[in-house]
């Protein structure tokens, strides 16, 4: 797919159309696994023993989704913190609530799980609209991409963003697979968007082009679910070795529901009866669940018959145990690979952890995946927030203390209150003084508003007591002792 847009130079329209090219070419196997997040994945007819109305009942699992979801609702980011500096002073509030930033990092954390990567991009608000001025937007990877600068630590040098897409299907306006009608190219202190309509019974309209000059670089930061040499955009959590465990699972249970309605009926053979038993009175055929559901059938003796009465062998009906123990194997075959615990998808031979010690043991793989994840996506996180504080404040050079701004993620391991304020409690016991820092109460495990709170009440006890001793020292006309706020 190319575009030609008008006032480009050469090299910015060469980057475009490679941009275009490369989300082109990914595009299929992104979609894919978008299938198989969503549960709309069609397994593959191997074979004809299975009749196939039952590959047309929309049987699917949920084994794709729950391996993203799992660990990416571990990875929440809960704050940033600076400890170089304040801040409150820089509007860190009014860009948290403004952006609603820990829905929007979560969005792009199961988005790079998904696709392997996703991108935040930062642009500037409309305050008379309610934005706030540095604005945080996610895209995921079906419709962005760009290019990553391995030298300038992860850092990208251009990003094409797909921002509207024509409808190849009028019922459906969020098809993806109509014209591209809106993008944005992102490179270094540029920005360059093109907006063009479709225009009923006439086709697309010309491209209307803006170019924005800034000083902020490429403002975009490329969320990363394990990066490694050679694949700098990482790879995606739903590999191929899950995909084919979760095709065969599903034509696994579609065989269960074959074998239910074919052969869990018990065989029953008629020896020297003829037909007229399963016809009704007018001489049609019976219903086949009309023959299968009577419970008591006469059958005439016929004594002109070789065999005046028929006899009747029955053989026992089929258990669908091997199907069931076989979906119990994928499943855990599923959540070895996904490391993920057994108790999240195999259906048997699971028992829950009674113990600290044994959940750890049936999560530590799960637990650990998420801490080097968080690794991995802190720095672009970090980055992105930085430079909407940039913009909120009109900085046009990002200050180098600002650099130490950090995301606070959530511990990845669930651990119950009383356990996590047993353990702050012996931690303040080394070391007393942080009793009286937020460091302190998150040890604790107070959440952020909850230590806001705290302190907040701390301060305004204090303010009263002080003005009680000010208010009983006038009356008595004394020097009054004012203890000093901590």
């Amino acid at each position: 797919m190319t575009l030609d847009l008008p006032g480009l130079t050469d090299d910015e329209q060469r980057t475009l159309n490679r941009l275009m090219n490369q989300l082109s070419v990914k595009q299929t196997r992104n979609a894919l696994r978008s299938c198989y997040y969503d549960g709309k994945r069609l397994v593959n007819r191997l074979q004809s023993l299975v009749p196939p109305q039952y590959f047309h009942l929309g049987l699917c699992l949920g084994w794709a989704a729950k391996a993203v979801d799992l660990p990416s609702r571990r990875a929440t980011v809960n704050q940033f913190v600076w400890p170089d500096g304040d801040l409150d002073s820089l509007g860190i509030t009014e860009s948290w609530t403004g952006n609603n930033t820990r829905s929007r990092v979560s969005s792009a954390i199961k988005s790079s799980m998904i696709h392997s990567t996703s991108f935040l991009i930062n642009t500037l608000g409309d305050p008379e609209r309610g934005e706030p001025q540095g604005l945080i937007h996610v895209k995921d990877a079906m419709s962005a991409t760009g290019d990553m600068n391995s030298r300038a630590g992860d850092r990208l040098d251009s990003l094409l963003s797909i921002t509207r897409w024509g409808s190849a299907d009028p019922a459906n306006p969020e098809n993806r697979g109509g014209a591209v009608l809106g993008l944005a190219l992102y490179l270094n202190n540029l920005t360059i968007t093109a907006e063009r309509d479709e225009i009923q019974g006439m086709g697309l309209s010309e491209w209307t082009v803006t170019r924005y000059a800034h000083p902020w670089g490429v403002p975009a930061e490329a969320v990363v679910y394990k990066p490694q040499e050679g694949r700098p955009f990482g790879s995606s959590r739903i590999s191929r070795p899950l995909m084919a465990i979760h095709d065969s699972a599903v034509r696994s249970l579609i065989r269960l529901e074959g074998h239910m309605d074919v052969y869990s009926w018990p065989e029953m053979f008629l020896l020297g009866a003829d037909a007229s038993i399963f016809k009704n009175q007018d001489g049609s055929m019976k219903a086949e669940w009309q023959v299968m559901l009577g419970r008591v059938k006469g059958i005439p003796d016929d004594e002109t018959a070789a065999v005046p009465r028929a006899d009747v062998k029955q053989f026992p009906a089929s258990s669908p145990e091997p199907h069931l123990a076989q979906l119990n194997a994928l499943a855990k075959l599923f959540a070895r690979e996904a490391s993920l615990p057994d108790t999240s998808i195999a259906i048997t031979d699971v028992s829950n952890p009674t113990s600290g010690e044994s959940y750890d043991a049936s999560q530590h793989e799960l637990i650990s995946e998420v801490e080097g994840s968080i690794d991995d996506w802190s720095p672009a996180i970090a980055r992105a927030q930085i430079r909407a504080l940039a913009m909120q404040n009109d900085e046009r050079v990002i200050p180098s203390s600002w650099k130490s701004i950090a995301p606070v993620f959530r511990n990845p391991r669930y651990t119950s209150r009383a356990a996590e304020a047993d353990a702050g409690q012996k931690t303040l016991a080394a070391v007393p003084w942080l009793a009286d820092t937020e460091v302190g109460l998150e040890l604790l495990g107070l959440s952020p508003s909850q230590i806001r709170r705290a302190l907040a009440e701390r301060d305004v006890r204090a303010l009263t007591s002080e003005s009680a001793l000010l208010a009983d020292a006038l009356g008595r006309n004394i020097t009054p002792e004012v203890p000093e706020l901590q």
